[in-house]
Formats: structure tokens, C-alpha cells, sequence
């Protein structure tokens, strides 16, 4: 396969194998590359490929969006696929729109997946949007993870996403439309300089002469994700070798530390960030620098809602106190994202943390051997402004806590990047 040929469903269905989907999801745009993913998929179904069902996300930003998904229900209905647009309606007109728009489309796609019982979404994204990739990420001054190629298959919000085009030009994609007189949308935003993917692309042309074609780039990229891929690798062992977990806490031998080199010390205080908080995305560039400083040294820093301090002879990373003071949920439900809890059925318990309240109520709560900020940002089991339980701080009184999140999780997470 080479990146200008054009590809053909047994192409798209190799990205799959060994074990491909029994049904899959596939978003499309009414774009070129999407609509032409859909079509070598649905190649694939014909003949004995994974069923499908198709989405769109109208994001509610121009008045021919619309119009653009009513045409790809059109084109699904004529191949006897089931399709559903989603709507977002989040922008307020703060902040980063397209990292918004991003997010949104993620969250509804993978909202949308599960209750159709789908495990798996294709997406359409080709070498072009590799190579633009890289040129945006070296324009802001990107390390290793920012440079590294765009990941061929990756999981959120409990959904596996694919690229299965990805090595594939947009050129290519557009010949399989043209091929079977198939039209489709041109956004004109891709036309728009204001845009920075418009700028990269067409410095992408203004690089050509030199030899730094998409196929380069994108190649370059390829080849720093087997860069991050090592450093990752080196981060899980680091993992397993000095970390573990108490009561929610995270603890890092910091001699263990002391010997990691800076990449993969960076990785895995990162990791350790994502595995209390659970955020999609973790701290990078100056903010995870001077979170590698103040481990080496010692010091104290919070950090997307975590903080860092030294316990003994380890590195006590815990969830802040503020991050969660206002957060109560319903007995039942996971709480801060890790914590559920079993006991009494009784009616108006919640899950909240324990603050300065809790432990007043807990007199002996420095017997469960958790620091003080530790202990404030600890779960409790409420009724009103009654704590009944912290069972944490060994006051159960037949109730139970259950972190969802384990150290395996950590270190798969370290591998799947």
C-alpha cells in the first residue's frame, strides 16, 4: 500500500484484523474523506464486513450544516444504512472553539455508540491531516507526544476510535468518489486562512519544492510515535517498579524517580495526574516541566487538581480538597470519577467529601495513616449534613468504598499511548 494508490475495502478492513468488529460506527461529515470511508466500508459489509450505522455531529456553528447532514442521510438511506445527526449546542463564544467543537464531538460520539450498543467508530482521517497535524504541533514549539504521529486507534469515554484511511492521501480518497460518480461537500472553512489547519496546508504546498511533502511529514511522524511508543513503555515498567496505590492516593518512591531520566519521569507523573482526576487530556509543556522540578525537589504543587507532596520516603500524589468540595452524588453513582460506594439502603445517603466537617467527626481519622490534605479530600457517605460513614479513615459502619480505577489502570494507560 502506498499513499497515493487508491484504496480498496480490503485496505480499510486490514486496520481491523485480526479481530474485526461484528458492527461499527462511522462518522461522516458529507466530506470527502468520511463519505469515502463510508463507501469502502459499506464495500466491506457487502461482503461480509461488520454492520454499520452512521453518524453525524451538526455542531451548530454554520447554517449549512444542516442541509450537509440531511444529504449524508440521503446517501445512507440509498446504501440501506441506519444514520442519526447530533446536535451540539455548547459554544458560548468563550474559550478555544475548535478544541470545544473537538471535545463535544468525541463525548456525543462515544454518548451515542454505547447506546447503540458499538464498540467501535471510524473515522476518516487521512495522511493530509497527519502531516497538518505535525506542521501545527512544530509551529507551537511541540515535544516528542506533540509530534508523534496521530494514533490509528485510540479509546474514550469507553469507545474504541479508528483511523483506518490514515495512511491513505486525501487525493486517494477522492479518486474512490470520483470512481463511482459519488459528489461530496467541500466545507468552505477549509478555505478560510483564518483557520491554522488551512495556513499549515498550504505551507504543506509552499513546502513541496524541498521535499517536504505530506509523505514525509507524515512519515517523520511516524517514526517519533515509535520514539513515544519506547518512552511510554519505559514509563509503564517505571510504573510497576515504583508506584502504588493507597487509599486513592498515589505513592512514588522517590529515590525510583530520583533515577528515571526526565522523559519518562515527565510520562509517568502525567499518567499518575490522569489516574486521580480523569481527564481527557493531561498538563503538558511548561506546567508538566514545573511539576518534574518540584518532585526532584520536593516541593509542594497542585496541579488540574491534584497535589504533589513529599510523604516519607515517596511522593504523595492526592486529589485536591477544592477540586471536589462541592461534589455530591447519589448513593449508587461513582463519585469524582473512581469511588463507589455499597452499604445501608436508605434514602438521601450521598457520596461527598469528608472536609473539615467530616473530620471533626472522625476524631481518630489519623489512624487510617492518611496525611491531613489526604484525608479532607476523602470520601464520605452523608445523610445531609450527618456523616454516617468514612470508611477510609476506618470508620465503616457497614458501609464500603470501591476505587474503580486499580494500578493496572495506570500502567495500561501508560501502554496505550
Amino acid at each position: 500500500m502506498t499513499p497515493g494508490s487508491v484504496p480498496g475495502w480490503q485496505e480499510v478492513a486490514e486496520h481491523f484484523a485480526p479481530d474485526a468488529p461484528e458492527a461499527l460506527g462511522v462518522a461522516v461529515s458529507g466530506g470527502g474523506d468520511s463519505l469515502a470511508l463510508l463507501l469502502l466500508l459499506n464495500d466491506w459489509r457487502l461482503a461480509g464486513g461488520p454492520r454499520l450505522r452512521v453518524v453525524t455531529v451538526d455542531h451548530g456553528l454554520r447554517p449549512e450544516a444542516a442541509v450537509e447532514a440531511a444529504g449524508v442521510a440521503r446517501i445512507c438511506a440509498s446504501l440501506g444504512l441506519a444514520h442519526e445527526t447530533l446536535n451540539w449546542a455548547g459554544w458560548d463564544g468563550q474559550g478555544n472553539l475548535s478544541d470545544q467543537a473537538r471535545r463535544a464531538r468525541y463525548g456525543l460520539m462515544a454518548e451515542w455508540a454505547r447506546a447503540q450498543g458499538l464498540r467501535d467508530i471510524a473515522l476518516g482521517h487521512t495522511l493530509d491531516d497527519q502531516a497538518e497535524t505535525f506542521l501545527m504541533r512544530l509551529a507551537r514549539g511541540a515535544g516528542v507526544d506533540g509530534l508523534s504521529a496521530m494514533r490509528a486507534r485510540w479509546r474514550r469515554h469507553g469507545v474504541s476510535f479508528h483511523r483506518p484511511v490514515l495512511g491513505h492521501s486525501r487525493a486517494a480518497l477522492r479518486a474512490v468518489l470520483v470512481a463511482r460518480g459519488q459528489r461530496w461537500i467541500d466545507d468552505p472553512t477549509n478555505d478560510d486562512p483564518a483557520y491554522t489547519r488551512v495556513q499549515a496546508r498550504r505551507a504543506l504546498a509552499a513546502l513541496d519544492p524541498l521535499g517536504l511533502t505530506a509523505e514525509t511529514l507524515a512519515g517523520v511522524a511516524r517514526q517519533l510515535a515509535d520514539v513515544r511508543r519506547t518512552l511510554y513503555g519505559y514509563a509503564h515498567a517505571a510504573a510497576r517498579a515504583h508506584v502504588r496505590v493507597h487509599a486513592g492516593d498515589l505513592l512514588i518512591a522517590r529515590t525510583g524517580l530520583a533515577a528515571l531520566p526526565d522523559e519518562v519521569a515527565r510520562r509517568l507523573l502525567q499518567a499518575a495526574l490522569l489516574w486521580i482526576n480523569g481527564a481527557d487530556y493531561g498538563p503538558r509543556g511548561q506546567a508538566m516541566t514545573q511539576m518534574l522540578e518540584a518532585a526532584r525537589s520536593g516541593e509542594v504543587m497542585t496541579l488540574q487538581g491534584c497535589l504533589m507532596r513529599v510523604d516519607g520516603d515517596d511522593l504523595r500524589l492526592t486529589r485536591e480538597y477544592n477540586a471536589v468540595a462541592g461534589l455530591r452524588v447519589p448513593m449508587g453513582a461513582i463519585w469524582d470519577g473512581r469511588w463507589q460506594a455499597t452499604g445501608h439502603d436508605t434514602e438521601g445517603v450521598e457520596i461527598a467529601a469528608l472536609g473539615a466537617a467530616g473530620l471533626r467527626a472522625c476524631p481518630d481519622w489519623r489512624a487510617g495513616g492518611l496525611p491531613h490534605v489526604s484525608a479532607m479530600a476523602c470520601p464520605g457517605i452523608w445523610w445531609g449534613d450527618e456523616l454516617l460513614a468514612a470508611p477510609l479513615l476506618g470508620r465503616a459502619n457497614g458501609w464500603t468504598l470501591r476505587l474503580i480505577r486499580g494500578e493496572e489502570e495506570l500502567r495500561t494507560a501508560l501502554l496505550s499511548h
